[in-house]
């Protein structure tokens, strides 16, 4: 495998563990709400959000890495 296609598929598994991170950081939002620690809540929430922030990124890196040719 040449270097470019592994970036690419890198890049498809960063996608995915950066989106099953971000599930585990809503459910620990979830928790801590369910304990009323409301501030780690929310916190937890926005690093979920944040997180998907990047996944928007990757998928940008995605379709650049599919149109360039190295």
């Amino acid at each position: 495998m040449d270097e470019p296609e592994k970036l690419r598929r890198l890049l498809h598994h960063w996608v995915e563990h950066n989106s099953e991170h971000a599930l585990i950081y809503r459910g620990w939002a979830e928790k801590a709400s369910s304990f009323n620690n409301e501030e780690l809540s929310e916190t937890l929430e926005l690093l979920f959000y944040e997180t998907m922030s990047l996944n928007m990124l990757f998928e940008k890196a995605i379709k650049i890495s599919r149109r360039e040719k190295f």
